[in-house]
């Protein structure tokens, strides 16, 4: 299996912290973030084949990776030159991924326990999925991806950053209900490269964007699983400064 790395955006919450270096390319525990999701990868899922999106700073990061060679694989890179969105950002890396099953993550996206790439790849692998979508628990779903899922936890159905009043209309129909969990979109993935078909067809959303949740919401309705599985352990999104500062402050 290969990855995918999206990593091209600036990050502008974080001020003039990414003023020179590229959000992925931030510090952590004593290293940039990107490299975490890297090594995690590696170690933990045995994925040694590496494509990173780069746009803003792409020199920080394609410098500091290089071929992959001192970090115990390949990598390349694909520039997303025009920052519209995450749906259109992995057409980007389609000729690295070729006929090959991929991994698709974030580049902002931390997980304390890296075993869980590993879990995926095992749950991707016992059904004949076309994809799997992550989700973590407890989580404001109004800034990200809200997903519902069937007995088999396969998708249901995901919306994306649902307003106030989506969510009460959503309390109303019976698919939020008290007591059981709301299910975030954690932003790591697995794709057949059948995920194509679908970006390739994609409009821009109310937000100026092509979203990847609406290739895979269109997947879904053409009939395709997607399997759902929920994060162990602590999963965090460095969206801000003050997660970065948390993060600086108590470690990973």
């Amino acid at each position: 299996m290969k990855a995918v790395i999206l990593a091209a955006g600036k990050g502008t919450r974080m001020k003039e912290l990414t003023n020179e270096v590229p959000k992925p390319m931030l510090r952590v525990d004593g290293k940039p973030i990107l490299q975490h999701i890297v090594e995690g990868l590696r170690d933990a899922a045995n994925i040694r084949e590496f494509c990173i999106i780069t746009g803003w700073k792409a020199e920080v990061t394609e410098n500091y990776f290089g071929d992959g060679a001192a970090f115990g694989a390949t990598v390349t890179y694909a520039r997303q030159v025009v920052q519209d969105g995450t749906g259109k950002a992995p057409e980007l890396a389609k000729d690295f991924v070729g006929s090959d099953d991929f991994l698709l993550t974030y580049g902002d996206i931390l997980l304390v326990k890296p075993e869980n790439y590993q879990r995926m790849v095992e749950r991707f692998r016992e059904g004949s999925f076309s994809g799997l979508l992550t989700v973590t628990a407890g989580e404001d779903v109004t800034k990200g991806g809200l997903n519902f899922f069937d007995e088999n936890f396969w998708l249901k159905r995901l919306i994306e950053k649902p307003s106030p009043a989506q969510l009460e209309q959503l309390r109303c129909e019976g698919w939020l209900k008290p007591g059981q969990p709301v299910w975030y979109n954690a932003g790591i993935y697995i794709f057949r490269p059948l995920l194509f078909d679908f970006t390739a067809r994609l409009q821009k959303s109310p937000r100026g964007e092509y979203e990847l949740t609406d290739a895979i919401s269109a997947m879904v309705a053409a009939g395709h699983r997607i399997a759902g599985l929920e994060i162990v352990g602590r999963w965090v999104d460095v969206r801000d400064r003050d997660v970065l500062m948390t993060l600086e402050q108590g470690q990973l």
